[in-house]
């Protein structure tokens, strides 16, 4: 018993990291989300948010990506990126060094900042603040940049 055991926790550690960064929810690499979105024709939402300390962006997530619509359209179609300023928690050297360069590239001055990117990185719409209507609001606000 203790055997199958091992073998059961090794054989569910191999299989959790051989699963793609974006399989069912958010990564946090700009560049894997953007060939990830290509191969897929996928758009990249890139959520600019600090996540342990900003009410608004804890009430986004909450109200709508945590909701089912939004995760059965962002299944569909888009890459999620999560571009995270904490202040209670320590982010990967890569990763922290990376979203304080996508915060330059894309002139982030607020939290949060939502960002739907075409697969090469274009900006196809912007919205700075919290964004109302739950998972329709984000759908309408996404779709309307077809």
């Amino acid at each position: 018993m203790k055997m199958f055991r091992s073998l059961l926790v090794a054989c569910v550690a191999f299989g959790l990291t051989a699963l793609p960064a974006f399989a069912g929810g958010w990564g946090d690499n700009y560049k894997e989300a953007l060939a990830t979105a290509a191969k897929e024709n996928k758009k990249v939402l890139l959520d600019f948010t600090g996540s342990d300390w900003c009410g608004w962006c804890i009430r986004l997530k909450k109200e709508t990506f945590d909701q089912s619509q939004f995760k059965d359209y962002a299944d569909k179609n888009l890459v999620l990126v999560e571009v995270d300023f904490p202040q209670g928690k320590t982010l990967p050297p890569e990763v922290k060094k990376q979203n304080d360069a996508l915060q330059e590239q894309f002139h982030i001055e607020g939290f949060p900042t939502l960002i739907l990117l075409d697969p090469q990185g274009k900006v196809i719409n912007q919205n700075v603040g919290y964004l109302p209507g739950g998972p329709k609001g984000f759908i309408s606000w996404a779709d309307s940049s077809k």
